[in-house]
C-alpha cells in the first residue's frame, strides 16, 4: 500500500502481456476488470480481438494498472442523425476529407489496482497510449475511444475526452481526438 499521494513513475513501466501469461495478482474493485485480466486477456489476444498492455513495477513485478485495446471507428452510426455527424467531423476535417468513418483504437479496458486508486497511475496510462498512437501512428489512427461505465466518465473527461452521444445507456461513448496533442 501507498504512504503517500506520490507515485515516483519511474520505476515502472508498460509492457505487452506475454503468450501464455496471466495475471491472477490484480485486483481493482471491479469484477469484470479482474475477471478479463485474470481469464480472458490471453484469449482475446490470441484471436486478435484485442490487445492487453501491463504496467508493472520494475523490480517486484508487481502488476499495478492494465489496459486493453482494439481497433474501431468513429462513423455516422455512432451519431442519432446526419447533423450531429457532421457538426462533430465540420471543425476537425478539411471537405475533401469528410468520409463517413475515422480510424480509431478503442479502450477497451483499464483497470488501476485498489492499492494504486487515485495516485495518478489511470491518466499516466491515458497519456502514454494517447502517446504511443501520436508518435508510433503506423496505420492512420485519429481517435481514441472509450466505452466508460457512468462512475468513470468524469475520469475521462478529466483526461479531455468527449461524450459524443447523450444518450443514456449501460456505458457513456467517448472520444480523445489524437490532433490536440501540441507535438
Amino acid at each position: 500500500m501507498m504512504k503517500s499521494n506520490e507515485c515516483n513513475f519511474d520505476n515502472y513501466y508498460v509492457r505487452r502481456l506475454r503468450k501464455d501469461e496471466t495475471i491472477k495478482s490484480f485486483d481493482c474493485g471491479d469484477a469484470d476488470l479482474n475477471d478479463f485480466i485474470w481469464n480472458r486477456a490471453e484469449s482475446y489476444n490470441k484471436a486478435l480481438l484485442s490487445v492487453t498492455y501491463v504496467f508493472e513495477h520494475k523490480a517486484s513485478g508487481k502488476v499495478i494498472g492494465y489496459f486493453s485495446l482494439a481497433n474501431d471507428k468513429i462513423s455516422i452510426d455512432d451519431f442519432s442523425n446526419n447533423t450531429e455527424f457532421n457538426r462533430f467531423r465540420r471543425h476537425r476535417f478539411a471537405n475533401e476529407k469528410r468520409i463517413k468513418s475515422y480510424p480509431a483504437v478503442k479502450i477497451c479496458r483499464l483497470g488501476i489496482d485498489n492499492d494504486f486508486h487515485g495516485y495518478g497511475v489511470g491518466t499516466k496510462l491515458l497519456n502514454f497510449i494517447k502517446s504511443y498512437y501520436k508518435k508510433g501512428n503506423n496505420a492512420g489512427c485519429r481517435f481514441l475511444t472509450v466505452d466508460a461505465y457512468h462512475n468513470a466518465v468524469t475520469f475521462y473527461e478529466r483526461n479531455s475526452f468527449h461524450q459524443l452521444q447523450q444518450e443514456e445507456k449501460k456505458t457513456k461513448l467517448l472520444y480523445y481526438d489524437l490532433n490536440d496533442i501540441i507535438s
